[in-house]
Parts: C-alpha cells; structure tokens; sequence
C-alpha cells in the first residue's frame, strides 16, 4: 500500500482554501497551519489536519518563519508544501529548507526563485536576454 502524499499549505485564507480543495481532488491529505490570531479562521478548518505556529512570532511572523514551517512539516510526516502567494511564495531559502528535508516545494526552484525574486536582478536578465522591458531604474532603490 502506497503511503498518502501530506501537503502543508504554508499561507492562509482564500488561497489555502483552494489549494485545499485542488489538492483534495487529488487525493492528497491536507494540513493548514495558522497564527494565533488566525485560530478561528476558515483555512484551518477546510484541511485534513490544522496545527498553530510559534505563538511568540506574531501574526505575519508566524507565516514567515520558514524554519520553523519546515519543521513543523518533518515532524508531521508532509511530502509536499505549496507556499500559496505572498509571505514566502518567493523566498529562495524556504525552498531550499524544503529540498534538503525531502519535502518537493510546489513551485519554481530555489536557483530560479533567487534569481527572479531579487527584481533588479530580474530586470537585468531580461535586457541582457533582449526581452522588451518598461522604462524603469536599472539599480535598487534606497
């Protein structure tokens, strides 16, 4: 008997919600995390399982503490996390965390996400591959 692929929706609200009900679709066990402050909130309730973050990071910290999501997906057995958007959805280091605990990071890969997340750098790639850019700084903003 095959085991049950587990995916962690590392977000909350609407999108957890439809990726819940996709992944459900697929057969795919469900698990929601959440902050404190989001322990009455639907996402928590429409995953097969739901468990809260460190209540010490607050309610956006919660969600973006990577090491401490991919932790919390090693010990609950998750195969398969997707970042939804926002929070993490960029961060080239939480798909690395995912990658070297053996959790697959539904997106892009980490090299394309450190690339592409920094958007100077991004910008850069793209005039030097000639795609056809708007007007804008050519450096970062400070």
């Amino acid at each position: 008997m095959a085991i049950q692929q587990k995916l962690l929706v590392a977000n909350r609200g609407e999108i957890a919600i439809r990726v819940f009900r996709a992944a459900t679709e697929l057969g795919l066990r469900t698990v929601a995390i959440y902050a404190e402050e989001d322990r009455f909130s639907r996402h928590r309730f429409k995953a097969d399982e739901a468990y809260q973050l460190d209540a010490t990071k607050g309610p956006v910290g919660a969600y973006l503490d990577y090491e401490g999501i991919v932790a919390l997906a090693k010990s609950k057995g998750v195969t398969l996390i997707h970042p939804g958007y926002g929070f993490l959805s960029e961060n080239a280091d939480f798909a690395r965390a995912c990658e070297r605990e053996g959790i697959t990071f539904i997106g892009p890969s980490a090299d394309l996400l450190g690339s592409m997340g920094d958007k100077t750098a991004a910008r850069a790639q793209a005039i030097a591959a000639n795609v056809p850019v708007l007007p804008g700084t050519d450096d970062a903003i400070s």
